[in-house]
């Protein structure tokens, strides 16, 4: 499991040859927000390359890392920006780096617009189930400047899917919504409590957070996604109340097929680190 972030740990973005500016113009802005540096990452496997195509391949290569800068620079002149190029398949790379990463960027190839179909060999689903940090997905339209939409289902990584997004909330200064779904109407008014107060422990952290909180009955997964699509981004914890469930559960999954806004993929069962002179709900300091 990764260390706990720290204000070096940067954002990394996996730089492949779709979908450029998208991906790095909305990481670098994520990065600037969190006061983070971005570190472009391209990753290429040059073994399964024919020797006289290796050098070509270099350099579309550097190419596409001055490209990604120059989308970076365009989005946040002042954003602390570098570059690599390594070798090997771009998922071993984003999974490993991930262990000393504050989050990890990486484009949806599009999946949002494939209808039914699930791509689990997907690069960004592949990076969303197995990364040691949260994993943001972009999407290749922009997103509206709407709130930013958490999932709850009172589980302890809903609890710090909450905790990311209200840290979102507060650095994009942007309202919050919060929703729990269930199944029954019985479970509704109860479950509008339960999340009332636990959005009451950490609205505490980030006061000045405008937050809506909604309880319903109906799918979650079919729910956030229909929600999402006013929002500017999605945050969910990778696996909610579903023990039985692999890597990402089945709500985690419906947001990363089929949502329209970003989603941020949350990991681990902690939030993001508290701003300064601030505590977490559980009483520990939460400072980077």
């Amino acid at each position: 499991m990764a260390a706990a972030a720290t204000r070096q740990d940067p954002l990394i973005v996996g730089v492949g040859p779709e979908d450029v500016q998208p991906v790095v113009r909305l990481a670098a802005q994520v990065a600037a927000a969190h006061d983070r540096g971005l570190h472009l990452l391209h990753a290429f496997n040059w073994a399964a390359m024919q020797a006289p195509a290796v050098s070509g391949s270099r350099t579309d290569a550097e190419q596409l890392i001055a490209q990604a800068t120059t989308e970076a620079r365009a989005a946040e002149p002042d954003l602390t920006v570098t570059t690599e190029i390594v070798e090997g398949p771009a998922v071993a790379n984003l999974v490993r780096r991930s262990e000393s990463a504050f989050l990890v960027a990486i484009g949806d190839g599009g999946m949002a617009h494939c209808g039914r179909c699930i791509p689990a060999d997907s690069p960004a689903v592949q990076v969303a189930a197995r990364a040691e940090c949260p994993v943001l997905i972009v999407r290749r339209e922009p997103p509206p400047r709407g709130p930013v939409l958490v999932g709850v289902d009172g589980s302890a990584s809903s609890e710090a899917a909450l905790a990311w997004a209200l840290a979102c909330a507060a650095q994009h200064r942007a309202r919050l919504l919060a929703i729990w779904v269930v199944h029954d109407d019985a479970e509704v008014e109860q479950a509008g409590d339960r999340l009332r107060a636990l959005v009451s422990r950490w609205s505490d952290i980030h006061p000045g957070v405008a937050v809506e909180c909604h309880a319903m009955c109906g799918d979650p997964g079919g729910v956030l996604v229909d929600q999402s699509r006013s929002a500017q981004l999605a945050v969910v914890a990778a696996r909610g109340d579903e023990p039985w469930r692999g890597m990402l559960g089945a709500v985690s999954q419906s947001l990363l097929y089929h949502a329209p806004a970003p989603v941020i993929v949350v990991r681990g069962g902690s939030g993001p680190p508290a701003p300064a002179g601030h505590d977490g709900p559980d009483g520990r300091d939460q400072r980077p």
